[in-house]
């Protein structure tokens, strides 16, 4: 199963259970200039382009949210097989030093847990 397929059943789950709110963490990439010309055929030209990155830091994790009763809650969101990376490591154990929920999910239930605050691996 694809991690963004978990990450949709974790988010249903968590609303449906009554535990919080997620909401999932969004990057991206694309390209602004001094002016932007649309093309007849289309396409779009871009005079004195520069590249434009939007998101988090890095090793944040892939849902962020609170519970219902307040406290800031982090899922790191893997699939069966998948590994954390050093910096998304990192980031949750500081998010847990900083009194937040903060732990990695690969099904629902563990997503649960990090509500219930248990720390899942």
């Amino acid at each position: 199963m694809k991690e963004s397929d978990i990450q949709n059943q974790i988010r249903i789950c968590v609303s449906q259970q009554g535990l919080g709110i997620l909401f999932r963490a969004n990057v991206g990439e694309g390209w602004t200039g001094e002016k932007i010309v649309k093309n007849l055929d289309g396409s779009i030209t871009i005079h004195n382009p520069r590249r434009l990155k939007t998101g988090l830091p890095v090793g944040f994790s892939d849902l962020f949210g609170v519970t219902e009763n307040g406290k800031a809650v982090f899922v790191e969101v893997k699939s069966a097989t998948g590994r954390l990376r050093q910096e998304q490591e990192n980031f949750l154990k500081r998010m847990r030093q900083m009194g937040a929920y903060a732990g990695v999910a690969r099904s629902p239930e563990d997503a649960e847990r990090i509500f219930r605050v248990a720390e899942v691996r």
